[in-house]
């Protein structure tokens, strides 16, 4: 299950970015992928969406945010965590 998350995770921010998802690297930040704010809550959306849960996600602050977007790995990781605690 965790490798068809970090799938779709990278899937969905590679969209975000146009890039390939081979372009993608798990040690990316999104601002390496010239993601912008906008392009950050449209991600948070679309995951939101892909895996039905819901991200803790203030994108007023996102620095005070529960959700970690400090690399493309964070994200995949705090996502797993958030459809294993669904899942449970």
């Amino acid at each position: 299950m965790s490798e068809t998350v970090q799938h779709q995770v990278l899937q969905i921010i590679a969209e975000q970015a146009v890039l390939e998802v081979e372009d993608v690297r798990l040690d990316a930040t999104l601002e390496d992928l010239g993601i912008e704010s906008l392009g950050l809550v449209e991600s948070i959306f679309a995951i939101e969406e892909a895996f039905d849960i819901q991200v803790p996600f203030n994108a007023n602050a996102p620095e005070q945010s529960e959700f970690d977007i400090s690399s493309v790995a964070a994200i995949v990781r705090a996502v797993q965590i958030l459809v294993a605690q669904q899942s449970a």
